[in-house]
């Protein structure tokens, strides 16, 4: 079964899938470096009340799997994540500061898909389905 999360005006299962690189694609995340970029992501989904339902550190790239309160759009998401974990990575390590000169840590842009319980067929289906009249562009209005 589904489970949903609620906050004081919503009820909500907003999932995404991320990924995002090392600029370069330098295989910088491992041991201690990964480890603190994993605490580091913990506290700062933690802090927006973002769920972390799977995640992955490869030594190039990050996968994570969140579930997102409403409030927050995907880029806020990733801007959060990139931004808080590059400066401190970058003001922490001084390796990182001599490799990553740019003052950079994190490739621009990121990957960003939705997951769900349901097809968009099915979706699709269901708003065809309710009380309206058929109009032709797909878009109805029920009286």
């Amino acid at each position: 079964m589904v489970e949903y999360r609620r906050s004081s005006h919503a009820v909500f299962r907003l999932r995404y899938h991320f990924v995002f690189i090392t600029k370069y694609r330098k295989p910088v995340l491992k041991g201690d470096i990964a480890k603190e970029i994993r605490k580091l992501t913990m506290e700062i989904c933690r802090t927006h009340d973002i769920e972390i339902v799977k995640g992955h550190i490869r030594p190039d790239h990050i996968h994570l799997l969140l579930d997102v309160p409403p409030k927050l759009a995907p880029s806020k998401v990733m801007q959060a994540i990139k931004g808080k974990t590059s400066h401190r990575m970058l003001q922490d390590h001084r390796r990182l500061r001599k490799e990553f000169w740019g003052r950079h840590l994190w490739a621009r842009g990121y990957f960003v898909a939705t997951t769900g319980t349901v097809t968009d067929e099915a979706v699709a289906q269901y708003i065809e389905n309710q009380d309206a009249e058929p109009e032709d562009d797909g878009f109805k209005i029920s009286e």
